[in-house]
């Protein structure tokens, strides 16, 4: 799948081939859990809105924002339901956590590195998406293609909100997110989740088939 050259070189590395490997191995998780992943999202724009009520650019594009990923969640749940793939509670993974336990408490610093975040957690996303889609069915595969461009465009929405939101130049704080966005991605998870990085050892789902 083509992504947009700038999320490539914004990205530190490329998802690696076995996440794809466990995503097959665990097709029911994989839509859970993405489910929860546009949940999150939509939660986490609304938080920003609530918190950040004197900045007309960033009601407005959180506003968009929250109600595209609603809108994904309900896209999501509808193919589980035609799946017979039941909504059950997951635990989070660690990625978002690995990110978000560095970004600063003071503002704007806590607004700044909140957006960075946003910015790769959109990015890590849409690349993943992009992994998935060429070996799943036609109508999964056809889905997760459908979401790159808005998935594209809200890592582009954080970045730039960062940018307009800080008292200087980002790229400090991009570099960091960036070392430990790849350090999260790489690092070894026991469970399977659409942000989880390596698993320990090869697990199989309770269905034990691929999407």
């Amino acid at each position: 799948m083509n992504l947009p050259q700038e999320l490539i070189d914004f990205l530190p590395c490329r998802t690696p081939d076995a996440w794809v490997d466990q995503a097959l191995a665990h097709p029911e998780e994989l839509l859970i859990d993405h489910a929860n992943c546009e949940k999150k999202a939509a939660s986490t724009a609304l938080n920003l809105m609530f918190r950040y009520i004197d900045k007309p650019l960033l009601l407005q594009k959180m506003s968009r924002l929250a109600r595209e990923e609603l809108r994904h969640f309900e896209q999501v749940t509808a193919l589980m339901q035609k799946r017979g793939v039941v909504y059950r509670g997951l635990s989070a993974s660690h990625y978002a956590q690995r990110l978000r336990q560095h970004v600063r408490t003071v503002e704007p610093g806590r607004l700044v590195d909140t957006l960075i975040v946003g910015a790769f957690i959109e990015a890590r996303s849409c690349e993943r998406f992009a992994c998935l889609a060429p070996h799943l069915d036609a109508e999964l595969g056809e889905f997760y293609r459908s979401l790159l461009k808005s998935e594209a465009r809200h890592y582009q929405d954080y970045l730039g909100l960062a940018q307009q939101f800080a008292e200087g130049p980002i790229d400090d704080r991009v570099a960091l997110f960036a070392q430990l966005e790849g350090l999260a991605v790489m690092e070894n998870d026991t469970e399977f989740r659409f942000h989880s990085g390596a698993l320990d050892a090869p697990a199989k789902s309770a269905a034990g088939t691929a999407l």
